[in-house]
């Protein structure tokens, strides 16, 4: 049986997967256009066809908005703006890159540094103990962690069920729809086609994944109850994460923008 508090966390999933499955069917991306070279006839005359400044004028010019780290320790190499280059589907190989890039890059080490140091403070999961040993040990689990639902959720999972991991930033419309779109994402994702399916890889990839840390997390805290309860915290952090990459681009763009002012 599971305790009261890891029902909760359940019945949260739940009740965010029930609202997303009623978007689910109309929830489909622009397919993909190929971009077709302008005939002579069709050429703007010399610099019509961009904006002051030499900025391309059309929005598939314009270059990803999405840095590839998120305050510089937060890995954000799946995210995309969803215009039409971005598009086009990855191959096996790009799914397993994606997946070594969230997992070695240097960025990733350093958040699992700073993790396991707030699991230290607010002695989170206690049975690591305190002092350096438990902080490695903690450091150690984290990077377990990385690794393995890097492993399900952007390579293994993607490539047998041909979905695609990337995180489509929308970039557009009232706060409130983009809100309620990048928290769905955590269970909708795009099959490779572009259809909108069910995201088994994120939902799936993080219960392997905590199913798998029970080899390495202390005694204490292999038990099917802790498990489940970290597994629907970890969805509703990654929720949460999805919420800030859509809207990261804008408060870089604001910040930067009054430092020029």
């Amino acid at each position: 049986m599971l305790p009261r508090e890891n029902y909760r966390v359940v019945l949260l999933f739940v009740a965010l997967a029930a609202n997303a499955a009623a978007c689910l069917a109309q929830d489909k991306p622009d397919a993909p256009t190929p971009k077709q070279p302008p005939s002579s006839a069709q050429q703007p005359a010399s610099g019509a066809s961009q904006e002051p400044g030499g900025t391309p004028s059309s929005p598939a010019d314009q270059p990803d908005q999405n840095p590839k780290r998120i305050l510089g320790i937060i890995p954000n190499f799946q995210t995309k703006d969803d215009t039409p280059q971005n598009q086009a589907p990855l191959t096996v190989k790009e799914k397993y890159i994606l997946a070594l890039h969230q997992t070695v890059d240097i960025s990733a080490h350093i958040g699992n540094l700073f993790q396991a140091g707030l699991q230290q403070a607010s002695d989170t999961q206690p049975h690591f103990g305190e002092g350096w040993g438990p902080y490695a040990e903690r450091f150690g689990a984290a990077e377990g962690d990385q690794a393995t639902s890097s492993f399900f959720i952007f390579g293994f999972l993607p490539q047998i069920l041909h979905d695609d991991p990337r995180y489509f930033r929308r970039g557009k419309g009232s706060v409130w729809s983009r809100i309620c779109y990048s928290a769905t994402r955590t269970v909708i994702t795009r099959k490779d086609s572009g259809d909108a399916t069910f995201n088994v890889p994120q939902v799936a990839g993080q219960l392997f994944q905590q199913s798998i840390s029970t080899l390495y997390y202390p005694p204490e805290d292999r038990s099917a109850g802790r498990v489940f309860q970290n597994w629907g915290t970890s969805l509703a952090y990654n929720t949460v994460y999805n919420v800030v990459k859509e809207f990261y681009p804008d408060f870089l763009r604001i910040v930067f923008h009054r430092h020029q002012q």
